[in-house]
């Protein structure tokens, strides 16, 4: 793992804006990393969670392959309905 974290930091030195865009990712990863575990934690399968949240099992599947963005609307319906709480905090730094 240390060869992928050195990579990241590497790109997030060339510049700022690759800086952004490399955290940016991180953190959609983290978030849809967080959905995957407790849907599985869960028991759930892709149409499980599809059928609590009201939408196609191949939007959820889609979204957690991260060929989709989902948007916010959709982000809380899936999170609520994993139980999860969507929050915001401030930017260590």
């Amino acid at each position: 793992m240390r060869a992928w974290n050195d990579y990241k930091d590497h790109v997030k030195s060339i510049d700022d804006a690759n800086r952004q865009e490399m955290e940016s990712i991180e953190e959609i990863s983290s978030l849809i990393t967080s959905i995957i575990w407790q849907r599985t934690a869960l028991g759930l399968s892709h149409c499980d969670l599809a059928e609590l949240c009201g939408m196609p099992q191949s939007s959820v599947a889609r979204i957690e392959a991260f060929k989709t963005m989902p948007k916010l609307d959709t982000l809380l319906k899936i999170t609520h309905s994993l139980g999860l709480k969507f929050s915001l905090a401030p930017i260590a730094g």
